[in-house]
């Protein structure tokens, strides 16, 4: 829907061509709410046990839509109110809601500061919109009447209407109306006209027959509490339980003349301090005492009345006065049941594509959009779907116009400083303070957030959780975050505010908020991977943007490696001008051993050997980026290279020492030297995997079964130690060994490998995993198609010493159909495959299998000889046959 003519746009360039309209952007969810919520509210009030003098039931009858300033509540509590007054307003997207239109009054207030609407004008404006009913409300009207005769001697009430507006918006019945209302009453009581019309003479005569249940005056009689209020000195505060009399009266009104008010206070947030209270409560007294209208309150912050800790500020509090209003740590479910649970509404983003089209409509010239689609895109990207930063946007797009240049994308790539001074501007000083050291944070908790401010207590930050720019997660491990935009703006927009920061106060809250990350860390009670992962992603960050000292970060680093799991992890490349510190070098080599399980190993190499070039790490993380740049190169198949790094990690004698020593049995195993890389594995223990490299020597013996004994091993020990990336490795290397051997048992032991590696990132485990189903599989028709998949996927990996394992169950698979034509392609690919005599065996073990005679051995040296290597391969097939055969 598209609305006036956004008048600062108009007066912002000479372009006569360019139409400026304000425009509204789908806001349809909320409408929802609405009509759902007053839906139920007529019910309730329509119901045969409704009573608007009940003071003491818990109240529905408030809404609140609450969210970050600029987000569009303003517009949308305007739009509200036009669609409520009259359908043809109603956004075309908003659906037609199912009450009579005649029975809804919208009425808006706006509580801005600068509207300077005060309690008389609430309670009078209220007032002056049930004149439409075109009848006057006699116990209301009199006690208004004196009221304002006691508190405006000599004003007439027609004066104050047309200063304050009211006179030009609803007209000028209420004082005719309020002058009926007394004559009536006069009339009832039988006084003379002269009496009639001075309202403390009329009330005192009323007091008296209301006392002694004249039934002169029974119309009044009804209503409880009418006589109290009109003895009661006429001030402000007696003012605020006058509501109560308008309840009694709109429930008394005839069918044909009865009305629902919509009363929309907008603004909340500007009634006062939170201190105070003062007109709050006045207006929260209101709402209690006027249960028959519906109330649409739309602020920054959400409505704490709910809140037990405010009795004695306001009269009613608590969750059991305002069910709706209670604040709930776990969102409400969203069905039918729970329509009422929730009456605070977190006013929502717009969605990119609700973003693209209100700046679309914005500015055009000749029905087309005068800001390209281009344009559209970098603001719809960087404004978080807040509409204030829209609104920003097109006023930057008229200004560069304004300029004579023609705007490009790269002037949209912006902050600005009204979005700070506008989520700054009802903040105490330490709520600021808070605010400002939490934007160096991803997320926060309330501890993190004072320690990171520096403040000796909780308060400030407690307060700053309950503003609409904090989101809530209530499932994380920090609860809470700074809506983007907002976080954006206060870190990198100009602060023109009074108690900006200085370079060095943002130097010294990252100090802060990294110490304190690596508190929570450091005094976790017992292994947290969770926490671990959380720190280290805040704390690279910030390490990294503010040149911090490494400190806690390099313990994190070990613990985080040393179970090889591999979470996503390091933050994002943000400087191109390379590595300049130890943070920049730690976050790179973290973030490449992640990456090394989605990109090519060579690329690993390349991102690892400019790691160890820069020489920026401590001696101990230097000795980290040498091994994996070993594992990685002997992934791609190179031999000489890792053989030499491991050596050098060995020798060093320092934490991957053990691992080291492992990857040089390996490389003996490679190289077919079998009885080198035994008695290695006798010296390995738990911290250099020896049962995982027993396993993988006694498999190419033709010993399956003593390979899966020793990956259960392996796999028990991880467990014991809390290793699951480890446990995960052993029990898919322990699947290809049972598929050997035994097709059946191996199905559940490939799906525990798939469990086990269930919220895990490792490719070359999963891909031992697929090794196993191809095992498994052998003599069926998909295998082909499976080896040709694993061949692609090991190509994009780069892990080239995985493909002639995969060749040799294709030749399994081939031996086992005595398919000789196919297992000679295979045995050529093999033979190219291990021409640097890594895996060279594999030739042999194939020439095994289908019990062919070896023209050229590779000169492995087997645990216990080539004949019995030779005989428990060749039985291994012929049972595979045997097995096939019977299940035919």
């Amino acid at each position: 829907m598209t609305g006036g003519r956004d008048l600062r746009a108009l007066f912002s360039t000479n372009d006569r061509s360019v139409q400026a309209a304000e425009a509204f952007t789908n806001r349809h969810t909320q409408w929802e709410t609405v009509a759902a919520a007053l839906t139920q509210h007529l019910q309730h009030v329509g119901s045969p046990g409704f009573d608007p003098e009940d003071l003491e039931a818990p109240r529905g009858h408030v809404l609140v839509f609450h969210g970050v300033g600029g987000i569009g509540k303003t517009t949308l509590s305007r739009t509200l109110e036009a669609a409520l007054a009259d359908a043809g307003r109603r956004p075309s997207q908003w659906g037609a809601p199912g009450w009579p239109a005649d029975r809804i009054l919208p009425v808006r207030i706006d509580l801005a500061r600068s509207a300077g609407t005060d309690f008389e004008q609430i309670v009078l404006t209220i007032r002056a919109a049930l004149t439409k009913v075109g009848r006057p409300l006699p116990a209301f009207d009199l006690a208004l009447r004196r009221y304002w005769e006691a508190n405006h001697p000599g004003e007439p009430l027609e004066e104050y209407l047309r200063r304050a507006g009211l006179g030009s918006r609803f007209g000028q019945a209420l004082p005719q109306q309020m002058q009926s209302a007394l004559a009536d009453i006069a009339q009832a009581l039988m006084l003379p006209g002269t009496i009639g019309s001075v309202v403390g003479q009329v009330t005192g005569a009323l007091i008296g027959a209301l006392r002694e249940r004249r039934q002169t005056v029974r119309a009044l009689a009804g209503c409880a509490r009418l006589a109290d209020l009109l003895e009661a000195e006429p001030d402000l505060d007696a003012l605020s339980f006058y509501p109560h009399l308008l309840a009694w009266e709109l429930a008394r009104l005839p069918d044909g003349k009865k009305v629902v008010p919509v009363v929309l206070l907008d603004t909340f947030e500007d009634i006062g301090d939170r201190t105070r209270r003062d007109l709050e409560r006045l207006i929260q007294r209101t709402v209690w005492l006027l249960p028959n209208a519906f109330w649409v309150i739309t602020g920054r912050s959400r409505l704490q009345w709910a809140d037990p800790a405010l009795q004695g500020q306001l009269d009613y509090t608590g969750p059991a006065a305002w069910p709706g209003l209670a604040h709930r740590t776990v969102p409400a479910a969203r069905t039918s049941a729970n329509a009422d649970a929730a009456r605070q509404v977190l006013i929502g983003d717009f969605s990119p594509e609700d973003c693209d089209d209100y700046l679309a409509r914005r500015l055009t010239r000749d029905g087309q959009p005068l800001i390209g689609e281009n344009i559209r895109q970098v603001i719809t990207a960087r404004s978080h779907g807040l509409p204030l930063y829209l609104d920003l946007s097109v006023a930057r797009f008229l200004e560069q116009r304004r300029s004579g240049r023609t705007p490009q994308p790269a002037d949209f790539d912006h902050d600005f400083p009204a979005l700070v001074a506008r989520t700054l501007t009802d903040l105490t000083p330490d709520e600021r303070h808070v605010l400002r050291s939490v934007s160096l944070l991803d997320a926060f908790d309330v501890p993190l957030a004072t320690r990171a401010a520096g403040l000796p207590q909780e308060g400030p930050a407690l307060r700053l959780t309950e503003r609409p720019f904090v989101r809530e997660d209530p499932f994380g491990l920090w609860p809470f975050h700074l809506h983007g935009l907002v976080r954006s703006a206060v870190r990198n927009a100009d602060d023109t505010t009074d108690d900006r920061w200085s370079e060095n106060d943002w130097q010294q809250a990252a100090r802060r908020a990294f110490t304190a990350l690596g508190e929570q860390h450091q005094t976790a009670t017992g292994p947290d991977r969770l926490l671990l992962i959380a720190c280290l992603r805040q704390g690279l960050r910030l390490a990294r943007d503010h040149r911090l000292d490494l400190d806690w970060l390099t313990p994190a680093a070990w613990t985080y490696v040393s179970d090889s799991v591999w979470e996503p992890l390091a933050p994002p490349d943000t400087d191109s001008t390379g590595l300049n510190t130890a943070a920049d070098a730690l976050v790179e080599l973290l973030s490449t051993l992640t990456r090394r399980q989605h990109e090519h190993r060579s690329r690993t190499v390349s991102r690892l050997t400019a790691v160890l070039e820069a020489d920026l790490l401590p001696a101990d993380l230097q000795e980290m980026a040498l091994y994996y740049r070993a594992k990685s190169l002997r992934d791609t198949g190179q031999a000489a290279q890792p053989h030499r790094d491991y050596q050098q990690v060995a020798d060093q004698g320092g934490r991957l020492a053990p691992a080291a020593r492992r990857g040089l049995a390996h490389a003996a195993r490679l190289a077919g030297d079998f009885p080198t890389a035994l008695a290695a594995a006798q010296n390995l223990g738990w911290e250099g995997r020896h049962q995982r490299v027993l396993g993988d020597l006694y498999w190419l013996q033709g010993q399956p079964e003593r390979a899966a004994a020793a990956y259960l091993a392996g796999r028990t020990e991880a467990e014991q130690h809390g290793k699951a990336g480890e446990a995960a490795h052993n029990q898919a290397l322990r699947a290809f060994a049972i598929a050997l051997y035994d097709p059946d048992q191996a199905t559940a032991e490939i799906d525990l490998a798939y469990q086990l590696l269930a919220g895990l990132n490792l490719r070359a485990t999963t891909i031992n995993v697929h090794r196993a189903e191809l095992i498994r599989d052998a003599g069926s028709d998909s295998v082909d198609d499976q080896i040709a998949t694993l061949r692609t996927e090991l190509d994009i990996a780069g892990l080239a010493s995985l493909t002639p394992a995969i060749e040799l169950a294709g030749a399994f698979h081939q031996a086992v159909l005595d398919d000789h034509s196919a297992l000679r392609a295979t045995l050529a690919r093999l033979r190219e495959l291990t021409s640097d005599e890594d895996h060279a065996y594999f030739v042999d073990i194939a020439h095994f299998m289908a019990d062919l005679p070896l023209d050229q051995a590779s000169g492995a040296r087997w645990l216990d000889g080539e004949q019995h290597t030779r005989s428990r391969w060749r039985g291994l097939v012929i049972a595979r046959q045997a097995y096939l055969d019977a299940s035919r």
